[in-house]
């Protein structure tokens, strides 16, 4: 038996697009990729090795894993144990609502042992097999929100950025998602200046604007195949030139090619 024999994935995506998962990995996991979200969760069992930020950390249980959005990172097992573990994926802008238009938080080195951080996930990390209430979840990610701030030593008050342009910005590219978009269109539907916003949208989303436009596209190709379209549809559907440039875009965000992400969650790809 090979260690990618023993790999399994469960996902749940609350109805709100709040994803979270728990998986085991025997050996290799990930190849270094890097998504827009914060990947913030906990090893259940096992050691998760990573490199993020050119350390090599070792994720053991009792400890959180905080990884800000659009930081390259790899996942593996430090032992020939594998090691299980859970996720939760959260856009910045659910975290917004509470931070208020501040800069994002941000953990040094990836791994926290502070309690409010511990505290704040609990609700968010329980088992998959019971979904969040809606009003929980949202309680339960403005903890989040003010753990992460306080843990990263922000300070109370706001700083410089235009949050109401960054966000007319970012609603205008889920509008967008099928076809090409300029950093000049945003500026004038926003009206901001193209580099300020540029500066306004990454600090306060965690990624360019148009990173952040291609994950949209790709979690759009994720609720495609597993519906059973096919890649070559899935990639067309979402606005990517042709497969091989979807493939390309979903390997380099979630460290795995789409037809081994539909294996480990028990599927198998569409042929087209």
């Amino acid at each position: 038996m090979t260690t990618h024999d023993r790999d399994w994935l469960q996902r749940h995506v609350q109805p709100s697009g709040l994803e979270r998962i728990e998986a085991f990995f025997g050996g290799h996991a990930y190849s270094p990729h890097r998504h827009d979200t914060y990947a913030i969760g906990r090893t259940l069992a096992g050691v998760q090795r990573f490199q993020y930020r050119r350390d090599r950390c070792n994720s053991l249980p009792g400890v959180t894993m905080v990884l800000h959005p659009d930081e390259l990172h790899d996942g593996e097992a430090g032992t020939e144990d594998g090691f299980r573990y859970r996720m939760l994926y959260v856009e910045p802008a659910r975290l917004q609502e509470a931070l208020g238009g501040k800069a994002l938080p941000f953990i040094q080195g990836g791994l926290s042992t502070d309690p409010r951080l511990l505290r704040a996930t609990q609700a968010l990390l329980q088992g998959l097999d019971r979904p969040l209430d809606p009003l929980e979840e949202q309680d339960a990610l403005f903890d989040l929100a003010q753990a992460l701030s306080a843990s990263a030593g922000q300070t109370p008050g706001r700083q410089s950025f235009d949050f109401r342009a960054a966000q007319t910005a970012r609603e205008y590219l889920h509008d967008a998602l099928q076809r090409p978009v300029t950093l000049e269109e945003l500026a004038v539907a926003s009206g901001r200046d193209r580099f300020a916003l540029s500066r306004d949208f990454r600090a306060l989303f965690g990624t360019s604007p148009y990173r952040y436009l291609t994950l949209r596209r790709l979690d759009l190709v994720r609720r495609l195949i597993l519906c059973g379209v096919s890649l070559t549809d899935a990639a067309a559907d979402a606005g990517f030139c042709d497969q091989s440039h979807m493939t390309r875009h979903f390997t380099q965000a979630y460290g795995l090619s789409p037809a081994r992400w539909l294996r480990a969650l028990n599927r198998a790809p569409v042929q087209a």
